[in-house]
């Protein structure tokens, strides 16, 4: 299959993420809007009705109903939020499992999508993901992950180390454990790229995740401006996308192998999050 060409693909490419950005943007106004949904929600005749009731029936289940949606305590709604995104990866990435071993179908879609992207594959375009993949690599993300540790020791902001330490341990982890035990040989060698370990999850989308994530969650956690923390969040996450793709298009990974690298990562990147904010909280809480 012949390829498009640079340009081609690489304003394909600019109009994808510029479409992102407004679509993201868009969805990020609307998120804005629903502490005053939810507030018309309460004030609506039929669910206060309906709360009252349960309040009034069941007292300590909607005491603890409130506790786990109190919005302004790490124990309250954020660690309810993680821990219900932590069980959704969990189940994404045991399905993604269960389908790599039982299901044929998986395996003929993965060289599928693998084949079609010669469309992408111009020499120079290679070149451009050839740079974007050592993002991901194990020397540049350790350097990264070392200069990060020193601007937040530098700055104060030691809470966060154990964070960072937990995502990118327990990820690698898994994931290196993962290549060996389950031992998925890698798709054939396309492009001038080649790796030597087993393909099944990709340790580049896993440490991408990990550590670009929690450099952008330890940013962005204090910033007073909603739309300083949605640009870093978003740029953020292309970079890690970025990063990914890029172990598709030199064929060095199947689409199932970046997936799983992604849900590895981002479940422990929440695990990293729970820790700094536990440790955040017991700070601020009161001794005695």
């Amino acid at each position: 299959m012949e390829s498009l060409g640079f340009w081609p693909v690489m304003l394909s490419l600019i109009g994808l993420v510029v479409g992102l950005r407004v679509l993201a943007g868009w969805l990020w106004r609307a998120l804005g809007y629903s502490p005053q949904v939810v507030g018309w929600l309460g004030r609506v005749p039929g669910p206060s009705r309906l709360w009252a009731a349960v309040r009034a029936g069941f007292p300590r289940l909607s005491d603890w109903i409130v506790r786990r949606v109190e919005p302004h305590r790490f124990p309250g709604l954020p660690l309810t939020l993680m821990l219900l995104l932590s069980i959704y990866l969990l189940m994404l990435g045991g399905g993604l499992l269960e389908d790599l071993f039982e299901d044929e179908e998986l395996t003929a879609l993965d060289e599928d999508f693998n084949s079609a992207l010669a469309l992408i594959r111009d020499p120079r375009v290679l070149l451009v993901f050839g740079w974007i993949t050592g993002l991901g690599g194990t020397e540049t993300l350790v350097a990264i992950s070392l200069v990060t540790i020193g601007f937040l020791w530098a700055h104060g902001r030691t809470m966060f180390i154990p964070g960072l330490l937990l995502s990118i341990a327990g990820s690698q982890c898994v994931t290196w454990a993962g290549k060996f035990l389950i031992a998925r040989e890698r798709p054939e060698f396309l492009t001038f790229a080649e790796a030597y370990s087993p393909s099944f999850p990709s340790a580049h989308a896993t440490g991408a995740m990990a550590v670009y994530g929690f450099i952008a969650y330890a940013i962005g956690r204090d910033l007073s401006r909603m739309d300083r923390r949605f640009e870093l969040w978003f740029w953020s996450s292309t970079l890690i996308l970025l990063v990914a793709a890029s172990r598709m298009i030199l064929s060095v990974h199947y689409a199932s192998d970046v997936a799983a690298g992604l849900l590895v990562g981002g479940f422990w990147l929440i695990a990293g999050f729970a820790l700094t904010e536990y440790l955040r909280h017991r700070d601020r809480a009161p001794a005695g």
